[in-house]
């Protein structure tokens, strides 16, 4: 059974800092392209990042690039999204996703998605 865990959400100030985590199982997590997406309050999903197999390759939407970062450690079976400079817009639920075998451009397709783990940036 494929599951997937976020993690590390929460109250930040704007300008502050928070690191998102996202724990697989039930698959070959070093295999797959994996993905954050978010969904704001009122709005439609929003795809954040992706990062390839091995972690050397990564893409982000313009609304995040230069302050998140992405990174995999598939020894751990696990994903990141390190959020720097939060402002009020990063405020969504933030959801780890499996890419799809095949997708490898934006729009991506998903098979697999987490819970959601809530981050809310305001003072």
């Amino acid at each position: 059974q494929v599951q997937l865990v976020e993690s590390g959400g929460g109250l930040v100030q704007p300008g502050g800092s928070l690191r998102l985590s996202c724990a697989a199982s039930g698959f070959t997590f070093s295999r797959y392209y994996m993905s954050w997406v978010r969904q704001a309050p009122g709005k439609g999903p929003e795809w954040v990042s992706v990062i390839m197999t091995g972690g050397g390759s990564t893409r982000y939407a313009d609304s995040v690039k230069g302050r998140f970062t992405i990174s995999r450690d598939n020894a751990k079976n696990t994903l990141y999204l390190q959020m720097n400079s939060l402002k009020p817009g990063d405020t969504a639920l933030y959801y780890c996703a499996r890419v799809k075998s095949g997708s490898y451009y934006y729009p991506y397709e998903y098979d697999y998605w987490g819970q959601g783990t809530q981050v809310t940036v305001s003072s």
